[in-house]
């Protein structure tokens, strides 16, 4: 029987799903490391009954498995050539929780900061703090032994482990927890695979010659955060192997096994007290890598909670990131490093002050640092995010050079961390390579990346060389050469040399013990593959050449900006982290959905693809089907992978290939067809929402196509413009760009707009324009949208200028002058220029303000609540803090924006038949449950069209546009 046979009869047997398309087998090849492996099957199973069912086939057909969770693994631990098994959709379960004892019990596909909200209304927390807390799952946490920002002071996921439930390679269930000599000795007994395993760790670790060879070989037990092969050093506390502690728990030893011994199903963690919130941070500011380092030497004599490094070349890619830039405000000057040092109190704020005080005392005696700014509140907040984003942001320097993780998780002992940072630096040198540096300071490991092209062989031979000789330097120093990122395959090869050869036998007899047919995670710790093999991109390649219509040069190219990408998956994260990427994986918690598994499988294509078209796949159009072009990823991916612009450019060059649908033409033409609609808008509207008519295309049933006004903006505005002196308007004069939402649907806006702006002494001036071109853009209709695009900047640039600004309504209209134009124009230069003069209403308003021309003596003393829902492209693209500032300016009014995430509308996306559930679930996801709560008497705000249909498709509550609602301010 064919092995597709064979996983089809699995796939009908599993309660779960079983994937084995060319499309899923390509996104779960690659993770967040360097290595490309596809799998014959993808898995997601819904109960250990499926697990079970899994390593049986496995078992039986010889075939790998691999666990997976987030999928954010840096060292290739999540690939593998046989079926990866996806535990991050179903086994998302918190099943107990024990204040007293102050433990938990957790499914593996639990987010880390889903746990802590859960946790926090009791005091607690769980400690291990990865970058990816927003999106690793615990079950990823312990197949790494995770450590991250606070392992100072509250230790490694390891520390933390009370029981582990497993699935053996047998598919027997077994649970791994604390036992004393006796209860170990009895689990040895018997003829089951758990008996066979706890013979053989006690026979391998009872041999006197074996504890000697381990204790010699194994880093330093100083060094906390240790990632080396299998923790056999750890059980040798036991008493039962002459250590002291009287019990022994093998659950510690499945920490950081990567899912190589068992399957993890349950895990019991211990749980801390939260930290003090009475916390300040010292940014110390070097001038030089060693100094830096010297200085964290002296600052953990301090009670620190962090520190963490960061260098410039992190610092710098934070300038060009639309969400890190707002972060960066601490900077002072231009520093070679930063060491961002946490101190906090218990007891109050005076007293977190005065261990800074004393900390910066003790560094400025040392002559250490040449700025020490104190940080207070939610500003320490912000410098985390930042720092949590460090290796997001180095995806993306633009090119082929990158930041490569082969030599990123070194760990020594603190004390000899200067001089190991001096000998690796002048290595570096050698290598003619500049490194980065960045992270655990003060935990002894530094995040080390060489910037390498791997798509050369010059850079491929670099990859080893670097490794393999700080291999050597990591064990002069009996260092750890995965401090927390786990072996993997970027370190698997290195095991025999780090802990000898006698060691690295060790762990492979363990191995076989747990896993006698070698199933389980193969390749990976022991027996791994090289680490200059299965890499996504292949040394000498000739690299393809892809015409596009859109500009991507500012990436070099689209294949090159998809490959920013490096799959850490902040594009996983759920609603409760904030934000709005990825609206469709949190509305389908797929990993075909997120914006990684767009730009992975985009990359695959436009690099391996024989078709003269390489666009021309269909797995292509079903990865970005759901993509809403909401541009949440263009600010809020630290890498800065412009999924829309992407999406719009496939779509393009597919429908160049394959024709373009009907329906597609009708939403892509609207405007155009509403220039015909609005001569008799009543006709037009009773036939638009004719079921037969909305059913033939594709419209879903439950929609009300949105109504023409009786009358266009275009015809009020020709008839009312006002004809008042110039004296008059004392504030200038302004551009309105009437876009085609405003003109033919939503007049009202319009006429409160131009009524507003000239009640405060501004001239409106409305001009012959095109439409936006949104819609053509949307569709991939890119042909029309350029010469829109090259219309619109060729009437504009004449006398757009900084004293004539042009200023829209609909933000996704408005804003395509500074996005998307500037990949379309022709004339790329007149778009710059034009662009920069161009700004939402609300973007004006604040400069107006700001400026002191509009104030709270233009408005009534009327008391308003207002709540703000911003439309995606403004939280990317521009600011929803502008409309804060615009509706604050009333005295009485009281004003919140909503962490409300993407409402799910998406213009035409969701008035699709099939479109129409997701949309629904993704304003369900944070806005409909925070609008439904909200007090009838609140007023609700939302630039956006579509987020109002959707706001009140959703709700029946009728949210209105910013300026409505300060129109109705005026006195």
């Amino acid at each position: 029987m064919s092995i597709s046979h064979k996983l089809s009869h699995l796939a009908e047997s599993l309660e779960g799903t079983l994937l084995y398309d060319e499309l899923n087998k390509i996104l779960y090849s690659t993770d967040a490391s360097a290595y490309r492996i596809a799998p014959v099957a993808v898995a997601i199973p819904k109960s250990e009954e499926d697990i079970a069912k899994i390593i049986q086939f496995a078992s039986q057909n010889k075939i790998s498995i691999t666990p997976r969770t987030a999928g954010t693994s840096l060292a290739g631990q999540t690939v593998g050539n046989g079926i990866i098994v996806d535990v991050s959709k179903h086994f998302t379960k918190i099943i107990a929780f024990d204040q007293i004892n102050k433990t938990v019990t957790v499914q593996p596909g639990v987010i880390r900061d889903e746990l802590n909200l859960y946790l926090k209304p009791y005091g607690l927390f769980f400690g291990p703090n990865t970058s990816t807390s927003n999106r690793c799952m615990m079950g990823g946490m312990v197949g790494n032994n995770s450590s991250g920002t606070t392992s100072i002071r509250y230790g490694v996921t390891r520390d933390k482990i009370v029981e582990i439930k497993a699935i053996l390679s047998d598919g027997t269930a077994v649970v791994f927890k604390e036992l004393s000599s006796a209860e170990f000795s009895e689990k040895a007994k018997g003829d089951t695979l758990e008996s066979a395993i706890y013979k053989a760790i006690y026979q391998e670790l009872s041999v006197v010659e074996n504890q000697i060879e381990i204790i010699k070989e194994f880093p330093k037990p100083e060094i906390h955060r240790r990632n080396t092969g299998y923790a056999v050093d750890i059980l040798l506390n036991s008493e039962l192997f002459g250590g002291t502690e009287s019990t022994i728990n093998l659950g510690k030893l499945l920490c950081g096994s990567e899912g190589t011994l068992a399957f993890t199903t349950e895990i019991t963690l211990k749980v801390d007290d939260l930290p003090p919130t009475n916390n300040v941070m010292v940014v110390a500011h070097f001038h030089t890598i060693q100094e830096s380092l010297e200085a964290v030497v002296t600052a953990m004599k301090h009670h620190l909670y962090t520190c963490e490094m960061m260098d410039d070349t992190i610092l710098n890619c934070t300038k060009s990131n639309r969400e890190q830039a707002k972060n960066r405000f601490f900077i002072q000057g231009e520093p070679k490093a930063v060491i961002m040092l946490e101190v906090a109190s218990y007891i109050s704020l005076e007293d977190a002050e005065k261990q800074a005080d004393a900390l910066i005392a003790d560094l400025e005696k040392n002559n250490f640092g040449y700025a020490l700014p104190k940080i207070f509140g939610t500003d320490i907040d912000k410098i985390n995010e930042l720092r949590k984003a460090g290796l997001g942001l180095l995806g993306s320097i633009v090119g082929d050079d990158k930041a490569a993780d082969s030599i990123e998780d070194t760990a020594v002992e603190l004390s000899d961390l200067p001089n190991y940072i001096a000998e690796f630096s002048a290595m570096m040198e050698r290598h003619g390579q500049s490194a980065i540096y960045y992270a655990h300071a003060g935990a002894g490991e530094i995040h080390l990346r060489p910037v390498l092209n791997l798509k050369t062989k010059e850079g491929l031979h670099q990859f080893r060389n670097i490794a393999s000789e700080v291999a050597i330097l990591v064990k002069k120093y009996r260092g750890s050469l995965s401090g927390e990122h786990g072996d993997g395959i970027v370190r698997g090869e290195f095991l025999p040399f780090m802990i000898g050869d006698k060691n690295y036998e060790l762990l492979k007899r363990i191995k076989k013990a747990f896993d006698p047919h070698t199933i389980l995670n193969v390749g990976k710790i022991v027996n791994a593959s090289k680490m200059d093999e299965n890499l996504r991109v292949e040394a000498g390649r000739v690299e393809p050449e892809i015409q596009t219509i859109q500009d991507f040069s500012d990436s070099l190219g689209i294949l090159r900006l998809a490959e920013k990408c490096n799959g850490s998956g902040d594009c996983r994260k759920l609603p409760s982290a904030g934000g709005s990427m990825c609206p469709s994986y949190r509305a389908t918690r797929n990993e075909k959905d997120t914006t990684r598994a767009r730009a992975n499988a985009l990359r695959e294509y436009l690099t391996h693809s024989e078709k003269d078209n390489k666009f021309d796949h269909e797995e292509l159009y079903k990865v970005f089907e759901l993509c809403i072009s909401c541009k949440a990823c263009a600010s809020e991916c630290p890498s800065n992978v412009d999924v829309a612009a992407l999406k719009s450019e496939f779509l393009y060059q597919y429908q160049k290939a394959n024709g373009f649908l009907v329906r597609n033409k009708v939403f892509a033409y609207n405007a155009k067809l509403n220039g015909l609609g609005s001569i008799t808008p009543k006709l037009t509207n009773f036939i638009a929402n004719l079921p037969f008519v909305k059913k033939s295309m594709g419209v879903a049933p439950q929609r009300k196509v949105p109504l023409l006004a009786p009358k266009t903006f275009r015809n009020w505005y020709e008839k009312n413009w006002n004809q008042a002196s110039s004296d008059s308007f004392i504030n200038g004069k302004v551009c309105l760009f009437v876009d085609e939402f405003t003109n033919y649907y939503d007049v009202s806006v319009g006429i409160d707009a131009y009524e507003l702006l000239t009640k405060l002494g501004y001239e409106v001036i409305i001009v012959d324009h095109e439409e936006s071109g949104r819609a053509f853009i949307s569709k991939g209709f890119l042909d029309q949208a350029k010469a829109i695009t090259n219309t619109n900047v060729a009437i504009f640039s004449g006398y757009i200028a900084d004293d004539f600004p042009l200023i829209g309504l609909e933000p996704s209209a408005i804003l395509t002058f500074r996005d998307e134009y500037l990949r379309l124009a022709d004339n790329k230069n007149a778009a710059i220029e034009l662009a920069k003069n161009v700004f939402t209403v609300e973007e004006f308003f604040k400069n107006e303000i700001t400026a002191g021309k509009i104030n709270a003596d233009h408005f009534s003393d009327e008391i308003k609540t207002i709540k703000i829902h911003g439309h995606c492209h403004q939280k990317s693209l521009s600011s929803v803090e502008a409309t804060f500032a615009m509706l604050n300016v009333p005295k009485n009014s009281s004003v919140t924006i909503y962490n409300s995430g993407c409402c799910g509308m998406a213009g035409s996306f969701g008035y699709e038949k099939e479109h129409y559930e997701i949309s629904m679930q993704m304003g369900e996801d944070t806005l409909f449950p925070k609008i439904r709560s909200t007090a009838a008497t609140t007023e609700i705000a939302a630039a956006g069209t579509s987020c109002r249909h959707q706001i009140f498709d959703g709700t029946s509550r009728k949210a209105l546009h910013p300026v409505t609602i300060l129109r109705g301010c005026l006195k």
